[in-house]
């Protein structure tokens, strides 16, 4: 979803992209939304031109129609299963901040394996990459991913590793990301 001028409401924390450092937006700040997607909302601001990540749980300083909308709880199977597409759902959820195309389809995750504990529940190992070496959003991505996926219903950990080899480049995507890009 793509916005236009709003005048941010309260002081929040946002990350700078691409540098991944955290700062403060004052209020009355004037900024430019340019996509909000995955719950979390990526702005320009109008005076120095910078684009921002704004995460989900601040996103509603931006007004109400960017507020986190409420979840349902996540339910258990009824035969408590885990079910490992729940997880891959999750991991479409996360977008690069300057892409308005998720992780999945941007071909930045290279594995993604579970494997159940001896307690119970699984461990979920996921290797992935960045669009470009030295990305200051790599572990802002990293930990959107940790969160989302321990969020699934037996996730009991969620190991995610960022990786450069292979390199990532534009082979990776797939079809439905060139078609969102305008590429096909």
């Amino acid at each position: 979803m793509r916005g236009g001028l709003v005048v941010i409401e309260r002081e929040c924390e946002a990350t700078l992209i691409p540098s991944g450092d955290r700062v403060m937006i004052p209020a009355g700040t004037d900024l430019r939304v340019m996509q909000s997607l995955g719950g979390n909302v990526t702005v320009q601001s109008e005076s120095t031109g910078q684009l921002l990540r704004i995460d989900a749980k601040d996103a509603a300083a931006l007004g109400p129609e960017y507020a986190e909308a409420p979840k349902a709880p996540e339910s258990e199977p009824a035969d408590g299963s885990f079910d490992e597409q729940r997880v891959w759902e999750q991991l479409r959820t996360v977008y690069d901040p300057e892409i308005p195309v998720n992780i999945v389809e941007l071909g930045l995750v290279y594995e993604c394996k579970a494997t159940p504990l001896p307690e119970g529940g699984q461990r979920v190992d996921i290797q992935m990459t960045v669009t470009a070496p030295g990305c200051g959003m790599g572990p802002v991505l990293v930990d959107d991913v940790r969160r989302k996926v321990s969020s699934v219903p037996g996730v009991k950990e969620a190991h995610v590793e960022l990786v450069w080899e292979p390199p990532w480049d534009q082979s990776r995507m797939s079809d439905v990301a060139r078609l969102e890009l305008g590429w096909m």
